[in-house]
């Protein structure tokens, strides 16, 4: 693929929303990867997106509230939009790059990218998640891509998944590796870490809590048509990878054949990723006894890290050249995240999101329970109407939707996608 980049007609012309830590590397690396020109990008606070340009040596020209990104970028610049539908509808945009902490202003800006014929790769888990259904149909529709990213957890796992199906193994589990977990993180508490590693203290919150671990596991279930077998999974403490098989008794967990996700805690190598697949046929389990694999007939693949933006392009490059998509919820909801009580909490009070003072998430498989629980993903400016104790589960009807109504109703539009086009034979 790289010589293919090199010779272009033309750069594939990138245009991102959101210059936090990932938005800056991807600005970086679109910078060294042949083939890509990054031509306009926003950011709530536009401060941000200029001192990513003045750190990165790139001349540009934040557009203010009257000029048009064509404009700017027809001067050779790099347009710094002050409004994030401007990149989303822009001309010269060819891939859309959701990498922003917004949620259902998010899925805005991507169906407005997907509705002007830009392939969308969301670099934004939460907003994936609780709306990727919805902007897949759409952006079926349209004839363009809908993709995860590479370089996160779940496309690295889908890439370990895709190469293991490809040898005949059977799926049994998708996994990640966890360094820490304090479910009752929170934004002051987190403050020194989230210093050290340049983080938003919300989005460090997020990571540490097990959000967003749960929030990527669910992405992958509902990609690959995988469970979970417990709300949050089981996520047992191991000091190496190599420990899973006394972890997890796969005999048992895997007897209805049905494939899972789950993560083991504090293991090396840290940032890793890993699958467990199945092979009962005598010669393949000799061929990989011999290959150090063990007995079988579960066997381990793993690889020690993810790099995030550094892995980034090559995915960004295939929705644009060959339109394909690395990881999209081709199952819809097998599985989401539900909203748990951080603290015990009054009625009347509100809830302030992932990262926050009130509630952490927990992956569950839909269905599972009678009633239906709250989407930690629409758990923002939403007002409770009963008291909770710390841990319970959140229910949707705990709560009261008007300060998040185009989020439940986005949500709603993307139940609806999955039920009548998404995978209407599998129903």
């Amino acid at each position: 693929m790289i010589e293919e980049l090199k010779h272009l007609d033309h750069p594939i012309r990138l245009g991102i929303v959101g210059m936090g830590a990932m938005g800056r590397g991807l600005l970086y690396q679109a910078g060294v990867t042949p083939g890509f020109r990054y031509v306009a990008v926003n950011d709530i606070v536009p401060r941000r997106a200029e001192e990513c340009a003045r750190w990165l040596g790139i001349e540009y020209i934040n557009t203010g509230r009257s000029q048009k990104p064509e404009e700017v970028i027809a001067s050779g610049k790099l347009a710094v939009a002050a409004d994030p539908l401007d990149v989303a509808r822009c001309n010269q945009v060819d891939v859309f790059i959701e990498a922003s902490s917004g949620i259902v202003e998010s899925a805005l800006y991507c169906k407005t990218a997907i509705e002007h014929g830009k392939h969308v790769v969301m670099m934004n888990a939460e907003a994936d998640l609780a709306f990727g259904p919805c902007l897949m149909k759409l952006a079926k529709e349209h004839g363009v891509v809908y993709s995860s990213c590479d370089g996160d957890q779940p496309g690295i796992i889908k890439h370990l998944y895709d190469r293991m199906v490809f040898w005949g193994f059977e799926p049994v589990m998708a996994g990640n590796i966890k360094g820490f977990l304090d479910r009752y993180s929170d934004p002051v508490k987190i403050i020194p870490e989230a210093d050290k590693r340049r983080l938003d203290y919300k989005m460090a919150t997020a990571y540490t809590d097990g959000t967003k671990l749960n929030i990527e596991m669910s992405l992958v279930a509902n990609a690959l048509n995988m469970r979970t077998k417990i709300p949050g999974m089981y996520g047992p403490k191991a000091k190496d990878i190599r420990e899973v098989f006394g972890l997890f008794d796969f005999e048992k967990l895997w007897a209805d054949r049905i494939p899972f996700v789950d993560y083991i805690l504090g293991a090396e190598p840290g940032g890793g990723v890993f699958t467990v697949g199945y092979c009962e046929d005598d010669y393949q389990q000799f061929m990989m006894n011999y290959y150090k694999m063990g007995d079988g007939p579960f066997y381990l693949f793993y690889r020690p890290y993810h790099l995030c933006h550094v892995e980034s392009m090559e995915w960004i490059a295939r929705a644009y050249l060959y339109k394909e998509a690395l990881l999209k919820p081709d199952f819809g909801f097998k599985t989401n995240v539900i909203a748990y009580a951080k603290k015990d909490m009054k009625k009347g009070e509100m809830l302030d999101g992932l990262g926050g003072f009130a509630c952490y998430g927990q992956i569950e498989n839909t269905g599972d329970y009678a009633e239906e629980g709250l989407l930690v993903c629409l758990a923002e400016r939403v007002v409770l109407q009963r008291k909770l104790l710390r841990d319970e589960r959140i229910m949707m009807n705990d709560v009261d939707p008007a300060g998040n109504e185009m989020g439940f109703e986005l949500h709603r539009q993307s139940v609806k996608a999955c039920q009548e086009v998404l995978f209407p034979a599998i129903l």
